[in-house]
């Protein structure tokens, strides 16, 4: 028998269920988590607003600085991960945010997410 749904349906399925409870505000900003096969991209979201307030992402973009990229050359492994996620911590801290919600976008909280959750929390983000 063949599946009916990709598995990236099924995603986001899971995440609009998860984002019916998790909102972002202005004190506890929500930390995003996009996972795609080769890249890890993360956000800091004031969903009150509908404003960004930090991001970085594993792939490289010209013309961008290069404090939005962490410096990895692919996003596809722990280590990636990790370097990622205490990106957007010193990011976040850089802006006077210590606390977030996390999203973690309707994956697993397993692999590369725990992992970019992980270092996050031990380079000072709370959640």
């Amino acid at each position: 028998m063949i599946s009916r749904t990709s598995k990236n349906s099924s995603r986001q399925k899971i995440h609009v269920r998860i984002r019916r409870k998790v909102k972002g505000t202005p004190e506890r900003p929500r930390l995003s988590v996009y996972r795609s096969l080769s890249h890890l991209y993360v956000q800091v979201i004031d969903d009150m607003q509908g404003v960004t307030l930090a991001a970085v992402g594993s792939k490289v973009k010209t013309g961008k600085s290069d404090e939005a990229t962490a410096k990895t050359k692919t996003g596809g492994n722990l280590a990636a991960a990790k370097e990622i996620g205490k990106a957007i911590a010193e990011m976040a801290q850089a802006k006077g945010i210590k606390q977030v919600v996390f999203d973690r976008g309707g994956y697993q909280y397993h692999g590369r997410v725990k992992a970019l959750a992980d270092a996050a929390r031990a380079a000072g983000l709370q959640f």
